[in-house]
């Protein structure tokens, strides 16, 4: 498959607006990056690959879709089971299951990742059970030894073994997402802190359904193109996360009589809202300002959020104590449930309103950031950088009245920086503490430890 055999380094400037052309045709994007400081070095400046963007390994938002997740899928394949994991990056979201190929092909209809991987030996046969529609990429053996993954696993969450995320013993599954975990290894991707538990989907607890009663269904796309469907019928989620959620309720219907008790609950007393006191409506307008927390949060975890993002996640935490507020008020037992797992997160609100400019910059290195107050060397930088003129005028002004030197004047040349020129008239008042470095036929040249400083 050549689109597994080569990749397209690219440099990050406007070459990005082609990343996700080549992502969406089915390529692997490195992402080539300068690894030093031009001005730093006087030889060719080191440049490597930082990031391998693939269909499964997305952060980009142009390569995301805000209603659906972008599942990366591993598959591990023993006798007639297999394990599978799915892990969604641009979330957290990591699932894992175990069971037959006909229940692993449901999986793979419900869930419908974006990236397939699996054992190099296997993908000929993977496409030959499962179709050639799916994304496949292939990895060594190495990869997929269970006792390597359960390790990655657990060295990855920091436990001493996986019994409290519910899936020890489920080998197949556990090496399959262990392989995940070298994948994003292996394609430079880091600061994955975000990925901070593991579930497992249960055969029973679900409604499984099968790629042909999907379509014949209409649940997510119509007969014809452009048609209308269920999904996109009901979707008037007012954020992204909402509107994944229900894609994935719909992909994955719940058997559970006691959680969609409680669900129906919920929308029966929403429903019956009207007047005045409309929690629905009030709810609706605070989640409107909440914006895609899942992402925002885990683009920071991997070190790839931009400063407006960050202003993005501070307006969406400051909707949560209204909403709560607003959950624990309803004649709801099930909304106030949910107020009780919200966590309002002051201290880290109080942290972004005092650090972060309410309207800084779209990117580091290109404006501000950074509240003033908040570092004074920060502070001191910024005021010489916007204010030099004037802090040379100050010292001129300063010199001048202590040395009673009235033509003294500041200047600057590439040999030695800025320095003091006196005309020989007035050289015999020029302090101890200023340095010669420099005689002219009617003038002299001095430097001082303030003037080095500065420059």
């Amino acid at each position: 498959d050549h689109r597994d055999l080569h990749s397209f380094p690219t440099r990050r400037s406007s070459d990005l607006s082609y990343l996700p052309k080549l992502v969406r045709a089915g390529y692997k994007v490195a992402v080539c990056d300068q690894l030093e400081d031009p001005k730093l070095t006087k030889k060719i400046v080191k440049r490597g690959i930082t990031e391998l963007v693939t269909p499964g390994v997305a952060y980009n938002d142009q390569l995301l879709s805000n209603k659906e997740n972008n599942f990366l899928c591993s598959v591990y394949f023993v006798k007639d089971s297999a394990g599978i994991a799915f892990l969604d990056i641009s979330t957290g979201s990591f699932h894992v299951a175990t069971g037959s190929h006909s229940y692993i092909e449901l999986l793979l209809t419900s869930l419908s990742p974006k990236e397939v991987l699996v054992e190099r030996s296997y993908k000929k046969g993977f496409e030959e059970r499962f179709g050639k529609e799916y994304f496949v990429s292939t990895m060594d053996e190495w990869a997929f030894v269970p006792e390597a993954c359960e390790d990655k696993l657990k060295t990855h969450f920091g436990t001493p073994s996986l019994k409290g995320f519910g899936i020890e013993g489920m080998t197949l599954a556990i090496t399959a997402a262990g392989a995940i975990l070298f994948y994003l290894e292996l394609t430079h991707h880091e600061g994955l802190s975000h990925l901070c538990s593991v579930s497992r989907l249960d055969e029973g607890e679900y409604v499984w359904i099968d790629q042909f009663t999907f379509r014949n269904l209409e649940i997510f796309s119509g007969a014809n193109e452009g048609a209308s469907s269920l999904y996109k019928t009901m979707e008037r989620c007012s954020t992204p996360m909402g509107a994944r959620m229900l894609r994935n309720w719909l992909a994955m219907p719940l058997k559970n009589i006691e959680e969609l008790n409680v669900r129906l609950g919920i929308v029966e007393y929403l429903h019956s809202c009207e007047g005045e006191n409309n929690t629905r409506d009030a709810i609706r307008t605070f989640l409107k300002d909440v914006g895609d927390l899942e992402r925002i949060v885990s683009k920071a975890a991997a070190g790839r959020v931009t400063p407006r993002e960050v202003v993005m996640l501070k307006r969406g935490l400051e909707q949560i104590p209204f909403i709560k507020e607003l959950c624990i008020k309803a004649d709801s037992d099930g909304l106030k449930t949910i107020a009780s797992n919200l966590d309002e997160c002051k201290s880290l609100i109080d942290r972004l309103e005092k650090e972060l400019l309410p309207d800084p910059a779209g990117m580091i290195g290109k404006g501000d950031v950074i509240a003033g107050g908040v570092n004074s060397e920060l502070d001191q930088l910024r005021n010489i950088a916007r204010h030099g003129k004037d802090i040379l005028n100050e010292i001129q002004r300063r010199e001048c009245e202590r040395t009673g030197i009235s033509s003294l004047k500041i200047s600057f040349n590439n040999v030695f920086g800025y320095y003091l020129e006196v005309r020989n008239t007035h050289k015999d008042k020029v302090p101890d503490d200023w340095i010669r470095k420099q005689t002219l036929v009617s003038a002299e040249r001095y430097i001082t430890q303030e003037l080095k400083e500065y420059e």
